[in-house]
């Protein structure tokens, strides 16, 4: 389902026309089939998928769109479903975790967060709610713990000293682009598996599109240089899915309005459809070996 909404954001708005632009961001025809190469699976045919459209959020006021995004969550957990929310904003974040989190319990949900900004602000230009602030909240909040939150991608010139000794003190795994780029994503995911899986009962994965550099993700509002690959974040989407409990997902902050020729929606678009056809390949049970030869799967 969409979340259209962007009055959270802090730089170049349009992150409300991104649920539309992920949608179509494909060259494929739309005939309820995606059979992904590599997994030898099927997302959208191997598991129930349906598209619930764009949620109605009142224009101009986050907060109560927000608690129109966690009901909705709520319900879809509670339904034993997955959601999967097109964003909007990052701000979403606080709700849609927050509603799958009311129904498996506080603190039983943990998070990996793709994104170049760490999102840990105390408030956002004096307001508490925005697209700066949800993982604060969210900790602050206890519907997720600290010492079971991962973030992946930080680069850039924020957040300050302060902020960086907030996160240090509630426990989080933060990872620079630095040091992802000298150890490698691999080494720093097979460190971190097993803390978010202890004493959690599932994972929240939430992708922030500028985590990629700009370069490959354009059309976004707070773009940095430096970022990953559109290929590694795919195959780490791949990876999470694959072998992560993954209870919930957002993509968040794509903005058209700054795109180029449509590759940061098109990318959007295949980070979903990685990320549904891992977790079909999960359920069917069967092995998947990325160093087989394509025909010998």
């Amino acid at each position: 389902m969409g979340a259209p909404i962007d009055s959270g954001t802090s730089h170049r708005s349009g992150a409300k026309f991104g649920p539309q632009a992920i949608r179509g961001g494909d060259y494929l025809p739309h005939d309820g089939q995606r059979p992904h190469l590599a997994l030898r699976t099927d997302g959208l045919k191997d598991l129930k998928v349906f598209d619930a459209g764009d949620l109605l959020m009142p224009g101009g006021d986050l907060v109560a769109s927000l608690a129109v995004l966690r009901e909705a969550t709520e319900k879809i957990s509670r339904a034993g479903a997955i959601a999967v929310v097109l964003g909007g904003d990052h701000s979403i974040a606080s709700a849609d975790v927050a509603g799958i989190a009311n129904h498996l319990g506080r603190g039983k949900v943990s998070m990996v967060h793709f994104d170049a900004h760490a999102d840990t602000g105390e408030d956002q230009w004096g307001a508490l709610v925005g697209h700066g602030t949800p993982m604060r909240n969210l900790i602050n909040d206890g519907y997720v713990r600290g010492d079971r939150f991962l973030q992946l991608g930080l680069r850039g010139y924020w957040p300050d000293n302060a902020t960086l000794e907030w996160m240090r003190d509630q426990g989080m795994r933060s990872y620079e682009m630095t040091e992802i780029h000298h150890r490698g994503l691999k080494a720093v995911l097979d460190e971190s598996f097993a803390t978010l899986t202890d004493g959690c009962d599932g994972v929240f994965l939430s992708v922030d599109i500028d985590v990629v550099d700009p370069g490959m993700a354009p059309g976004t509002g707070t773009p940095e240089p430096g970022g990953m690959t559109s290929r590694e974040l795919l195959e780490a989407v791949r990876r999470i899915c694959l072998e992560l409990p993954v209870v919930g997902i957002d993509v968040v902050e794509v903005a058209p309005a700054f795109d180029s020729a449509d590759i940061t929606a098109i990318l959007a678009n295949r980070v979903v459809l990685e990320a549904l056809s891992a977790i079909a390949k999960r359920r069917s049970g069967s092995a998947y070996n990325p160093t087989q030869n394509l025909l010998d799967r």
